[in-house]
């Protein structure tokens, strides 16, 4: 798989993801807090599919040689306001934050349970407990990350679940890309 081609199937799985999210959205109006500026989600230790990373590489080189990471505690990639610098080229960890999650997982026993999170700032304006949303108001976990898993493994040549840091692609030697 060349650069470009593997560039070309993440835009389309970014977006739909992006389109998946909007309509959670949808489902759920006026009761997510999420908004430009808003930035708790935007952790320090973030990290990324590689096969996202060296398009962050390949497009944002200048601002990964040159510019300074956000101070430690939040996302380097975040700008003094808060805002992504590397918005378009966001990875899909970014694309979903804030929603609602459900994912199944096995409990004490061994069962198979439906476990379910959520931004601790979308709790309260959520205004039902996460457990009575229903599925289409939910990110469903498993699904769009087994397929950037597979994404990854043809432009690696190789099935390895590598991912990196944020932080750590700056001040990288990116003229490569």
């Amino acid at each position: 798989m060349t650069k470009e081609q593997a560039n070309e199937r993440l835009a389309e799985l970014h977006r739909e993801v992006d389109a998946r999210a909007a309509e959670i959205e949808a489902n759920l109006p006026g009761k997510l807090a999420c908004r430009a500026g808003c930035a708790d989600c935007c952790l320090d230790d973030l990290t990324a599919f590689t096969i996202e990373t060296d398009l962050i590489r390949e497009i944002h080189g200048d601002l990964l040689n040159a510019a300074e990471p956000h101070p430690k505690g939040a996302c380097a990639f975040l700008d003094s306001d808060g805002a992504c610098r590397v918005y378009a080229q966001r990875p899909y960890v970014c694309r979903t934050q804030g929603l609602p999650l459900g994912w199944q997982a096995e409990d004490e026993s061994g069962d198979e349970v439906e476990m379910r999170d959520i931004c601790p700032l979308n709790e309260e304006p959520l205004g039902v407990p996460l457990q009575e949303l229903t599925a289409d108001q939910c990110w469903p976990l498993g699904t769009f990350e087994g397929r950037l898993a597979s994404l990854q493994a043809e432009y690696l040549g190789e099935f390895e679940l590598k991912r990196e840091a944020l932080r750590d692609l700056f001040g990288e030697n990116v003229a490569k890309f």
